[in-house]
């Protein structure tokens, strides 16, 4: 959806029925859809002369839009472009689509040669979303509740942890910068170079198990799944509704099978083995 059609999608409510209508929304929506390849900076004034809108009104709603990242100066003036921010809302929505399209396949034959309940995440900032799920028939996993849209902490999950594996200690300073990392259970780490310690062991293994580490009663499997560049941008996973994974279950493959669902979305992904190891080394990481 572009820029534009939300801006007539505005206009077409507010036809319907006035008193829904946030006008600040509204405004925002219109000054974003006036940028475009042919005209990508634009100022107050002439946003103003366009629109009909007050110019101090302008000034605000630029000012509110630069401070969410969806507008940056442009060389420093007066002038305004479109921002990263804007970017993300639209590549991140169309890889979650390509990842759960190409995806969704993949974590059902999983699920079907497992018997486990299978999801992709992905990670948002702090959090890590479950983006699809190919859910388990067998009755004990009526238990556990993780839907697609679940939002857990990516620094106390095991799935964090492996959806980090590129990040840099620096870049994991800059996305947790107090002293303390909030705590969930005794296995959550307490400190940002605590974390960088566990995101570095399952990344170098190439894939995770965790075994209650966030929720009492949970274990899972986890595995990388990686884009033509060579940066992870999503996670495999299988739920086990147990404390622990007894051996049994490790001997029939369980790891492999995780690993090699990975590897196909990976593949699907437009994924070569040489480009992580260059993606890697830009970020002065081993692969």
């Amino acid at each position: 959806m572009t820029l534009g059609t939300l801006a007539r999608i505005a206009d077409d409510a507010d036809k319907d029925d006035g008193n829904y209508i946030v006008p600040g929304l509204e405004r925002g929506l219109k000054i974003l859809a006036e940028f475009s390849p042919r005209e990508p900076v634009l100022g107050a004034p002439e946003l103003s002369k366009r629109l009909k809108i007050p110019r101090t009104t302008v000034f605000r709603l630029l000012q509110t839009l630069e401070s969410l990242g969806f507008l940056e100066r442009a060389d420093k003036d007066r002038n305004y472009r479109l921002g990263v921010a804007v970017l993300r809302l639209g590549f991140e929505y169309l890889s979650s689509l390509e990842l759960t399209d190409l995806g969704l396949p993949i974590i059902e034959a999983l699920r079907t040669s497992t018997g486990l309940t299978s999801h992709i995440l992905i990670r948002d900032g702090r959090d890590v979303v479950f983006v699809a799920k190919a859910q388990s028939q067998e009755p004990i996993f009526s238990s556990v509740k993780v839907n697609v849209g679940t939002r857990l902490p990516a620094h106390a999950t095991t799935h964090g942890h492996v959806l980090m594996g590129d990040l840099s200690l620096d870049e994991l300073r800059a996305l947790y910068p107090e002293p303390v990392l909030e705590r969930f259970t005794r296995l959550t780490p307490e400190t940002v170079e605590a974390l960088y310690d566990m995101v570095r062991a399952d990344a170098e293994r190439g894939y995770a198990i965790s075994q209650s580490s966030f929720e009492r009663g949970i274990s899972v499997v986890t595995a990388p799944v990686r884009n033509d560049t060579g940066r992870i941008v999503a996670v495999l996973t299988t739920t086990i509704p147990r404390p622990e994974i007894d051996a049994t279950l490790l001997d029939t493959g369980l790891v492999d099978k995780v690993r090699h669902a990975a590897a196909e979305l990976s593949s699907r992904l437009n994924y070569r083995p040489g480009a992580q190891s260059q993606y890697l080394k830009s970020l002065g990481l081993k692969s």
